[in-house]
Protein backbone atom coordinates (compact mmCIF):
# COMPACT_ATOMS: atom_id res chain seq x y z
CA UNK A 1 0.00 0.00 0.00
CA UNK A 2 1.25 3.47 -0.89
CA UNK A 3 0.17 7.04 -0.26
CA UNK A 4 -2.50 7.95 -2.80
CA UNK A 5 -3.88 4.42 -3.16
CA UNK A 6 -7.67 4.14 -3.14
CA UNK A 7 -9.20 1.21 -1.28
CA UNK A 8 -12.73 -0.04 -1.89
CA UNK A 9 -14.13 -2.06 1.00
CA UNK A 10 -17.50 -3.79 0.78
CA UNK A 11 -19.30 -4.37 4.04
CA UNK A 12 -22.63 -6.05 4.64
CA UNK A 13 -24.78 -3.01 3.84
CA UNK A 14 -22.42 -0.30 2.63
CA UNK A 15 -19.34 0.38 0.55
CA UNK A 16 -16.33 2.33 1.85
CA UNK A 17 -13.95 4.12 -0.50
CA UNK A 18 -10.82 5.33 1.29
CA UNK A 19 -7.82 7.21 -0.07
CA UNK A 20 -4.53 6.68 1.80
CA UNK A 21 -3.12 10.04 3.01
CA UNK A 22 -0.31 8.74 5.23
CA UNK A 23 1.06 5.40 6.34
CA UNK A 24 0.78 4.49 10.00
CA UNK A 25 3.83 3.34 11.93
CA UNK A 26 1.93 1.67 14.76
CA UNK A 27 -1.48 0.45 15.74
CA UNK A 28 -3.13 3.35 17.52
CA UNK A 29 -6.46 4.83 18.52
CA UNK A 30 -9.31 5.37 16.05
CA UNK A 31 -8.98 9.17 16.16
CA UNK A 32 -5.34 8.89 15.12
CA UNK A 33 -6.16 6.39 12.37
CA UNK A 34 -8.75 8.77 10.88
CA UNK A 35 -5.95 11.20 10.03
CA UNK A 36 -4.31 8.56 7.81
CA UNK A 37 -7.06 8.37 5.18
CA UNK A 38 -9.66 10.44 3.33
CA UNK A 39 -13.18 9.02 3.15
CA UNK A 40 -14.48 9.14 -0.46
CA UNK A 41 -17.46 6.87 0.23
CA UNK A 42 -20.71 7.64 -1.61
CA UNK A 43 -23.46 9.16 0.49
CA UNK A 44 -26.03 6.60 1.65
CA UNK A 45 -29.23 6.51 -0.34
CA UNK A 46 -32.15 7.64 1.83
CA UNK A 47 -34.54 4.83 2.63
CA UNK A 48 -37.90 5.05 0.97
CA UNK A 49 -40.59 5.49 3.54
CA UNK A 50 -43.72 3.43 3.08
CA UNK A 51 -47.18 4.84 3.24
CA UNK A 52 -47.82 5.99 6.79
CA UNK A 53 -50.27 3.91 8.77
CA UNK A 54 -50.03 0.88 6.50
CA UNK A 55 -48.90 -2.26 8.27
CA UNK A 56 -47.32 -4.91 6.06
CA UNK A 57 -49.50 -8.01 5.78
CA UNK A 58 -48.52 -11.53 4.95
CA UNK A 59 -50.72 -14.20 3.45
CA UNK A 60 -52.58 -16.29 5.99
CA UNK A 61 -50.67 -19.47 6.72
CA UNK A 62 -47.47 -18.18 5.14
CA UNK A 63 -44.33 -18.33 7.26
CA UNK A 64 -44.06 -18.63 11.01
CA UNK A 65 -46.86 -17.35 13.22
CA UNK A 66 -46.35 -13.96 14.81
CA UNK A 67 -46.16 -13.56 18.56
CA UNK A 68 -49.75 -12.34 18.59
CA UNK A 69 -50.90 -15.34 16.58
CA UNK A 70 -49.05 -17.71 18.93
CA UNK A 71 -50.80 -16.14 21.92
CA UNK A 72 -54.16 -16.53 20.19
CA UNK A 73 -53.41 -20.20 19.45
CA UNK A 74 -52.34 -20.80 23.06
CA UNK A 75 -55.51 -19.16 24.35
CA UNK A 76 -57.58 -21.29 21.98
CA UNK A 77 -55.82 -24.44 23.17
CA UNK A 78 -55.86 -23.20 26.79
CA UNK A 79 -52.15 -23.91 27.22
CA UNK A 80 -50.64 -22.47 30.40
Amino acid sequence: MRIGDVLTITLERKILVLKVQQLGTRRGPFVEAQTLYEDLSPKPVPREEGVEGVVPQRDSGAGRPTKRERRQMDAFRKVD
